[in-house]
Order: structure tokens, then C-alpha cells, then sequence
């Protein structure tokens, strides 16, 4: 009688100790999973995971220097960035690299005759640029500190996926209105009159843009904003072009053309109500709505075949 009863609760507490096990189980699968989750809902911007210093850390900075696809876009980038500067072509020029990171963007700046200066919170990343030997000088500072340059110094500006990060407040003593700015006033300074500053940024929204650029105003700048491929989810770039003293004309977006030749074409297509359904939109696979598609695709700034008259063209079936 007592070894059935010693067997009946040796196997209640072994199916107790197996539940228990299951239960932390699930427990510990639960805090992974809310731990995955809360690591990918912070990762979608690197600004949201902590200050730059901190986030661009040595192994960081190397990851970030090493990436092929990375270094294709920063090149692509300072590109259009200096080009929207409008630089004399007969003479060098100094320019200021705001966030200039490993030196990717200067070496471009290099690569076009022209000498910079580099600016960056991160230590890990000037340590990269160092070895990697660009041709430009480097300083550690903060931005939202201002520019520690004397007045009139330097013919333009070009900063490339850096000024959102003065959006947030890292410390208790950070203020972002009064840090953009405290940047924007002192980089008015270190340029000399006729100049101009581009800044490709990477907005959160609507607000943050719209404060980024009122305190550009407020500091002295005229100018604006030049998107480009606005109509592109991926290839939508914003570029804050800014004035020093004269009030130039705003450049035009790259992939702005095809949305002023959909208004021109509108005339023609708008009055074509045959193949719609009753929503207004085009019938699949009809001429229009592959004519619609294609032009969708150009606005991404994608290569489309040019539309001809056999486009959409039904094909006799085969026997």
C-alpha cells in the first residue's frame, strides 16, 4: 500500500515538475518574442535606439563603412548634393561636411577638385575615416554645439543623413528647437554670402520636417525643399537647399518631369470613359490601365518601354 501510494505522488509531482517546465517554457518563448519585437520596432530608424555616439560604436562604424549597397547610396547622394550646391567650375573650394561619418561623402568632395572639413559626434567613425586616409580634415564636435568656425569660411555646406538625429532629445538639457537652431545660426555664419548648404535628411513625418525648416528661416536662410522621385517609395530623396544672403532660384527634383506630363496628358485620357468601371477606375489588362501602369512605374524612376501604337494590343488566340 505505500509504495503505490509513494508511486502515485512521485508521478503527480513529476507531471507537476513537467508542467512547470512547459509553463516556463512558454513563458521564456513569450519574452523572447516580446523582446524580438520590441528590438524590431526600435531598429526602423538608428536615431530611435540611442544617441549617435553610442549607436555608431566601433563595430557599428566598421558595418557601416563596409556595406557595398551603403557606400553606393552615400556616393549617389553627395553627388546629387554637390551638384545642387552649384559650385563655380573653374576654381577649388572649401566645404563643410556636417555628419561626415567614415568620410564617404568627402570622398567624393575629393573626388571632384575640392578640399573639406568633416564634422562628427561619433569617435568610432572619424577613428574609420582615419584609416581609411581621406583627404579631408576631421573634427569631433556636437552640431547642435554650433559650427566652430570663423565667419565667412567656407563656400558651401553639404550634410548627408545626419540633421534629423538634432530632433531628439538624448539628455534632459536637450531642447531640439533651440539645438537646430543654435546649428543652423552658426553654420549662416561660417558661410560665406552667395553660398549654399544642402542637406539630404531623412524626415519622421511632416512635423519634423516643418520644424527643421522653420528654424533654418528663423537662423536667416531662404530657400527650400528639393525632393526627389516624390512619387517613389524607395527613391524618394528630400534635400533641404538653403541660401546664404542671396535669394537664388530652387532647383527642381530629379523625376518631377513625368508628374507635369500626366497634368498635360490628363486633357486627353480624362474624357476616355469607355473601358472604366463604375469606381472610375481603368478595366484590367485594357490599353489604359497598362498605359496607367507604365506611368506609375516612370514616376518611380524605373525604365518603362516607350508606349507605341501596339501597346495593349489584344493578340489573336492560338490554335
Amino acid at each position: 500500500m505505500m509504495d503505490g501510494r509513494r508511486g502515485e505522488v512521485a508521478s503527480r509531482s513529476g507531471r507537476s515538475c513537467g508542467a512547470k517546465t512547459d509553463v516556463t517554457r512558454r513563458r521564456g518563448r513569450r519574452a523572447v518574442t516580446s523582446r524580438r519585437r520590441s528590438m524590431a520596432s526600435s531598429g526602423r530608424r538608428p536615431e530611435h535606439r540611442g544617441p549617435p555616439e553610442l549607436f555608431y560604436d566601433e563595430t557599428e562604424a566598421r558595418k557601416y563603412t563596409q556595406n557595398s549597397r551603403v557606400m553606393e547610396i552615400q556616393s549617389q547622394m553627395s553627388e546629387r548634393a554637390v551638384e545642387l550646391l552649384g559650385l563655380p567650375e573653374d576654381r577649388a573650394c572649401l566645404l563643410l561636411d556636417v555628419g561626415c561619418g567614415s568620410g564617404l561623402s568627402g570622398d567624393y568632395i575629393s573626388e571632384e577638385g575640392h578640399y573639406w572639413i568633416g564634422m562628427d559626434i561619433s569617435p568610432a567613425m572619424l577613428d574609420v575615416a582615419v584609416e581609411r586616409e581621406v583627404e579631408g580634415d576631421l573634427l569631433l564636435a556636437d552640431v547642435g554645439h554650433g559650427i566652430p568656425f570663423r565667419p565667412g569660411m567656407f563656400d558651401g555646406c553639404i550634410s548627408i543623413s545626419a540633421v534629423q538625429w538634432l530632433c531628439n532629445a538624448d539628455k534632459k538639457s536637450h531642447s531640439p528647437p533651440k539645438r537646430l537652431y543654435r546649428f543652423f545660426s552658426t553654420l549662416y555664419t561660417a558661410l560665406a554670402r552667395g553660398s549654399r548648404a544642402v542637406l539630404q535628411l531623412y524626415p519622421e513625418n511632416s512635423e519634423q520636417l516643418e520644424l527643421i525648416t522653420a528654424q533654418a528661416m528663423r537662423a536667416g536662410f531662404t530657400g527650400g525643399m528639393v525632393v526627389d522621385y516624390p512619387n517613389s517609395a524607395k527613391a524618394k530623396k528630400f534635400f533641404l537647399c538653403l541660401f546664404v544672403g542671396t535669394s537664388g532660384t530652387l532647383p527642381k527634383g530629379l523625376g518631377t518631369e513625368c508628374a507635369s506630363e500626366e497634368l498635360h496628358q490628363a486633357k486627353f485620357t480624362n474624357e476616355r470613359t469607355r473601358f472604366r468601371n463604375v469606381k472610375g477606375k481603368s478595366v484590367k489588362k485594357s490599353r489604359d490601365w497598362i498605359l496607367e501602369k507604365k506611368e506609375r512605374r516612370r514616376r518611380q524612376g524605373k525604365e518603362v518601354r516607350p508606349d507605341t501604337k501596339y501597346t495593349g494590343r489584344k493578340r489573336r488566340p492560338h490554335f
